[in-house]
């Protein structure tokens, strides 16, 4: 019994977070940045000088400062707002110290806007692209974030983020008791949607690989038990209602699959869920406990946490051979596994002098490093570009999320406005 006690200490971290309320959208305090970021500039991006109901440049400003990559310059600084680059006199911006500037203009097309904008280097002063977005006024942000992956891409030749999403469950006190929420929203926060409410715990969300669904675990039946919901039309569906736990989903590549945990046997073992067929298979079989599943990008391994070795650490799983392999070795307590799509960089929770901390392992050379150093950290996710990662973590006595780039050099806290955010999922793309 003593054995198991550790790796349950994740559960029990998990419930004592709850103890909280909370709600509503969260917002963006950038704690540490690069040394050097690079400045920019986001000239107003108007339809003829009439604003949108969105204001595009602060959206792309603030979506490419959040990077932690760029310093914008303020507009109020601008000597001239040009929308083309016809427009452009590079002095003006080379006074300013900007390396790059983004101009652009939205015409109306009969209910579509299109917006051509173009990346101008301003030191050398060429023109790095000049590219076209168009959607309905519905879809301003989309078409902001749009424009902030490009030109991100363009300078720093990662793939941008910004146009992706976060699902997050929140908690808050309603009639003396509390009540969970699982949210979606924006990368940046914006946008927040709620996709169930309950009178019962919500974890671990998981993303299908188009982006188009969720699974999560909810314990609205008494138990707990897994539930498959489509984010466009609401409709929902519980895959799992075993005694004893049902937990820790995550979609394969491929999307055909479920890894989850299933106790249904007597002890928590790692099984997959075929979507098709709806045939479970038990690909662990041990006497200790195989938890929190995640598939590596080539679909072909898992990746888990037991404390068959004595402690709380992770392994991976080859599923046609079912060989199975330790991966961390570093401290007593490593869990709650991820990859980054480079198949490489582990990102896990790892216990350091007494506290959790975010960390990664390098898999090949074997390198850890630990990213954080705030308060009982959590539930890591990495972006689908490789570049950050989101985990949960207390302020104070609250919940909140944060952020950090892979190489620690970036850092940003999410705080909700109004109380506790947990379990945070980074949508695919």
């Amino acid at each position: 019994m003593r054995r198991k006690q550790g790796l349950l200490i994740s559960l029990s971290m998990i419930l004592l977070l709850w103890l909280s309320p909370a709600v509503a959208e969260f917002t963006i305090e950038i704690t540490q940045g690069m040394d050097n970021p690079t400045r920019i500039a986001i000239s107003p991006i108007t339809q003829g000088g009439r604003a949108l109901s969105e204001d595009v440049s602060n959206i792309v400003s603030a979506d490419l400062e959040r990077s932690g990559l760029f310093s914008s310059i303020p507009r109020q600084n601008m000597l001239s707002f040009p929308a083309t680059l016809k427009d452009v006199y590079l002095r003006d911006w080379r006074i300013l110290g900007a390396e790059y500037l983004v101009v652009g203009e939205v015409i109306d097309r009969g209910g579509r806007y299109q917006i051509t904008f173009s990346l101008q280097e301003v030191t050398g002063g060429r023109n790095v692209f000049t590219k076209v977005v168009d959607g309905t006024p519905a879809q301003i942000r989309d078409m902001s974030h749009h424009i902030s992956d490009q030109v991100y891409e363009a300078i720093t030749g990662i793939p941008g983020a910004f146009s992706t999403r976060v699902a997050y469950v929140t908690a808050y006190p309603l009639n003396g008791r509390m009540n969970f929420r699982l949210m979606v929203s924006d990368a940046d926060g914006f946008r927040e949607r709620m996709l169930l409410e309950s009178k019962q715990p919500i974890m671990s969300p998981a993303w299908s690989p188009d982006a188009r669904e969720l699974v999560y675990v909810s314990f609205e039946t008494g138990r707990p038990a897994i539930f498959r919901q489509q984010l466009a039309s609401g409709t929902r569906e519980q895959l799992t209602n075993f005694r004893g736990l049902n937990g820790a989903p995550s979609w394969s590549p491929d999307g055909r699959k479920l890894a989850l945990v299933l106790s249904k046997d007597g002890n928590p073992e790692i099984y997959t869920y075929d979507l098709t067929t709806r045939q479970f298979t038990r690909v662990t079989s041990h006497f200790a406990i195989d938890t929190e599943p995640n598939w590596t990008p080539d679909g072909k391994s898992l990746i888990f946490t037991s404390d068959r070795g004595g402690t709380p650490q992770i392994y991976k799983l080859a599923i046609a051979s079912g060989r199975v392999e330790r991966l961390t070795f570093a401290g007593s307590y490593n869990a709650r596994p991820r990859l980054a799509p480079d198949g490489r960089t582990l990102v896990m929770v790892h216990r350091d002098n007494g506290s959790f901390h975010i960390a990664t392992q390098d898999l090949v050379t074997g390198d850890l490093r630990v990213l954080t150093q705030t308060y009982l950290d959590e539930s890591p996710t990495v972006a689908p570009n490789g570049a950050m990662l989101l985990y949960a973590t207390k302020q104070g006595d609250k919940g909140v999320l944060a952020a950090v780039s892979l190489d620690a050099g970036v850092k940003f806290l999410l705080p909700a406005r109004f109380g506790d955010v947990r379990e945070p999922a980074w949508s695919p793309k």
